[in-house]
């Protein structure tokens, strides 16, 4: 299936044209039959010569409603702009093509209707003048009258061959459908109709709204009821869920857009000069439209904060509008290309201006975004429009390569600084790196650990734990002094003497320089094992005296070595009194 809008001044015979064509009534209100004027959407279709079906956008041309002619031509991938014979080039014809000329339609087809009233030679000439200098200028040109048919079959031909040249949608692209109209039907409940412009939708599907999820109960396709629906294709959904649809918002699927008022855009079209716009607009896409205040940057970069979050991808293009300007004046100004869904504030001089710069060359896929935004998941990429093509640093994390580098060199030099300032301490923890780096995840410290760097216990070190000088000195003079009595552990007034205060003692503990039994009480490295040789030794089972005596030391020690030799499981408790050994001495 394929969608194609109309275009042109009020009254050029749009709706006729496509009477003719498809047998239906595109007008769908008895006023507009009444009054002969398109107020709404109108919606028709039609079986092409080659058999590829195609539905018509019928498009008001008063200027009154730009906002639904807009709404209407937004989602649809070709255009027919009508010119009437008679009246040729007229204001609105302007504004249309200004329009579709922002929104980058490339295809379309010239037709001027009512040949047979006059001359349509004139008119095509002028109009082909207009579309030249627009993505419209190689579009072919037909003279027809919906009233005698004339011309009608080269149309039907001319837009088989228009629909052949159409880009093929990507059927699993992420849903976003524009409601361009929501009712409610006795007996189904609430009914919402769109043009789906690539994905896939099927009965049961899940999708969001701005107010929380709906699902799709029934799904018709040109008044036909089918169980699914591929992209280009006009659709009427049934919908169930608490939240009330209306007309401007989105069907989209969840997870897959950014809900955002604040964008970074490029502009182009007539207004491409930010600087020439007005401070206040009405920015367009799809059938949304919403007011915005416009900052330019710089040259033809601006930002815009929109008075409601809408649905958007890089790359989307929403259409800028003044309606307050005169009937006479063109009111679409210019095109935005968005390039940035998500950006930074802007707090220091000279900000908006670096800003600039940077987006005035720049292209909206995944290189840009991460080197703007320097980190995000493929969740956060995929909403922003670009499907992760890199391989992630760690987890689902993304990373713009030269700030991943920067990082790497930072956390080497943070263990370098930590270790200088903190000589005692076995290394940088990962929580205090990840908040000097500034990094939302513990993880992606750890991914940055390179050789010679080292994640031990939660700490990042540099190389095997060594101590200072001094404590290292400290610890020597110790040993000599346990050489003689190994087991007699010097009481806390001493190790202050040799130097060893609670943090020097942590630190030589955790170098392996000493053997800490329990608070207060520390030994040489193996000292623990030695006193279970000695003890085994002894007649089993033994008692605290016993072993007291057996080690020549004090009780103060020997309670707790012998309850430290318990946990290692070389001695046990058969009593409250007695021990025995697990190992026998040659053990």
């Amino acid at each position: 299936m394929h969608v194609v809008a109309t275009a042109g001044h009020v009254d050029h015979g749009k709706s006729t044209l496509v009477r003719a064509l498809t047998g239906m009534e595109p007008d769908r209100l008895e006023e507009e039959r009444r009054r002969g004027l398109t107020i709404e959407l109108g919606y028709a279709w039609t079986t092409l010569p080659s058999g590829e079906r195609l539905a018509f956008v019928d498009v008001p041309g008063h200027e009154r409603f730009l906002a639904t002619m807009l709404a209407g031509v937004g989602p649809a991938p070709a255009v027919m702009f009508v010119v009437a014979a008679d009246e040729g080039w007229m204001p609105q014809s302007e504004e249309h093509l200004v329009a579709l000329e922002a929104l980058g339609v490339r295809h379309g087809l010239l037709v001027v209707t009512r040949a047979d009233l006059a001359d349509p030679a004139p008119a095509v000439r002028q109009a082909r003048g207009r579309l030249a200098a627009s993505g419209l200028g190689g579009a072919p040109a037909l003279a027809v009258s919906g009233r005698t048919g004339q011309g009608l079959d080269e149309l039907r031909k001319a837009l088989d061959r228009l629909v052949a040249t159409l880009p093929e949608p990507d059927p699993g692209a992420p849903v976003r459908l524009w409601i361009d109209r929501a009712f409610s039907v006795r007996g189904s409940g609430t009914v919402v109709t769109g043009t789906l412009p690539a994905g896939t939708i099927a009965t049961g599907d899940e999708l969001a709204l701005p107010g929380g999820p709906v699902r799709i109960r029934a799904l018709e396709c040109l008044k036909e009821q089918v169980s699914s629906a591929t992209g280009v294709a006009r659709v009427a959904l049934n919908l169930r869920g608490r939240v009330v649809p209306e007309r401007g918002q989105a069907l989209v699927t969840p997870g897959a857009w950014t809900y955002t008022d604040l964008v970074d855009a490029r502009l182009s079209g007539a207004g491409a000069a930010g600087g020439d716009l007005p401070a206040r607009l009405t920015a367009h896409i799809g059938s949304a439209a919403v007011v915005c205040e416009v900052r330019p940057l710089g040259g033809e970069i601006v930002r815009l904060r929109l008075a409601a979050p809408l649905p958007l991808h890089v790359g989307d293009v929403l259409l800028l509008r003044d309606p307050g300007r005169d009937r006479g004046e063109v009111r679409v100004l210019a095109g935005a290309s968005v390039l940035d869904v998500r950006p930074s504030a802007l707090r220091r001089r000279g900000a908006a201006r670096d800003r600039a710069a940077l987006l005035a060359t720049a292209v909206p896929d995944e290189a840009f975004l991460l080197g703007t935004h320097r980190l995000l998941r493929a969740g956060e990429l995929l909403a922003m429009g670009c499907a992760p093509a890199g391989a992630p640093v760690c987890g689902d994390w993304h990373a713009d390569p030269a700030y991943w580098a920067r990082l790497g060199e930072r956390l080497a030099e943070e263990v370098r600084r930590h270790a200088a300032e903190h000589p005692l301490e076995p290394g940088l923890p990962l929580e205090a790196a990840r908040h000097e780096l500034g990094l939302p995840d513990r993880r992606l410290v750890a991914a940055l650990v390179r050789s010679p760097l080292a994640v031990t216990d939660g700490r990042i070190m540099s190389g095997p734990a060594g101590l200072p000088a001094p404590v290292a000195l400290a610890v020597r003079r110790l040993g000599a002094e346990l050489s003689a009595r190994p087991f007699l552990a010097p009481e806390a007034g001493r190790l202050a003497e040799l130097g060893l205060g609670p943090r020097e003692l942590a630190a030589a503990v955790r170098a392996g320089g000493l053997l800490r039994v329990a608070d207060g009480i520390v030994l040489l490295p193996g000292a623990d094992a030695r006193a279970a040789e000695l003890l085994a030794r002894l007649p089993q089972p033994f008692t605290v005296s016993q072993a007291r005596q057996a080690l020549n030391t004090s009780r103060r020690v020997a309670v707790p070595l012998l309850e430290h030799l318990d946990r290692k499981g070389l001695t046990e408790r058969m009593d409250e009194v007695h021990r025995r050994c697990r190992i026998s001495p040659s053990e």
